[in-house]
């Protein structure tokens, strides 16, 4: 299963380095990660997803906390999120092909950054499930190439799992 760990850390040199050497130690492999500035001036947030059981991932939570500069650690898998993704998507486009994945880029919200002779770079946001639809979709034209962020996540404070509603809405349909 895959976890999306939140950690708050402070913003000093060889924090990340530490985090990641700690994952290699012990031979765990780090899918997604992102990291920027926290809400307070001089904290930072890494948001990862790290593949693993309850065990392992309750095992590497302990082990974080031992870490210089890691302030708070949160497994915000179960929890209600708001998760996205940013992804710049270059497709192969022809004069004659132009047209239609502009439409369905459109469908997935993808907003059109630059046009050349040969291809459509597209900027695509929002949740993991999204980034791999219209991959999928976009795959017949051709893709040259893919830069993916990794997953960010802050938790609901409205409490409202999404997920959740989703999956009642399609038992109703």
């Amino acid at each position: 299963m895959k976890h999306t760990l939140s950690v708050l850390v402070e913003d000093e040199a060889g924090v990340l380095s530490r985090i990641s050497s700690l994952f290699a130690r012990r031979g765990f492999n780090i899918e997604s990660l992102a990291v920027g500035p926290a809400e307070k001036s001089g904290i930072s947030r890494i948001t990862m997803v790290v593949p693993g059981d309850d065990r392992v991932i309750e095992q590497l939570i302990k082990q974080l906390y031992k870490l210089i500069n890691v302030l708070k650690v949160q497994n915000v898998t179960e929890v209600p999120c708001v998760e996205r993704e940013l992804m710049l998507l270059k497709v192969n486009a022809t004069s004659s092909t132009r047209s239609e994945i502009v439409e369905l880029s459109q469908i997935f919200r993808a907003r059109v950054v630059d046009v050349a002779e040969d291809s459509v770079t597209l900027e695509v946001v929002g949740d993991p499930g999204k980034m791999v639809a219209i991959v999928q979709v976009l795959q017949k034209f051709g893709l040259k190439e893919i830069a993916r962020t990794g997953k960010i996540a802050l938790t609901r404070e409205s409490g409202v799992n999404t997920e959740l509603l989703k999956s009642l809405e399609a038992k109703v349909s």
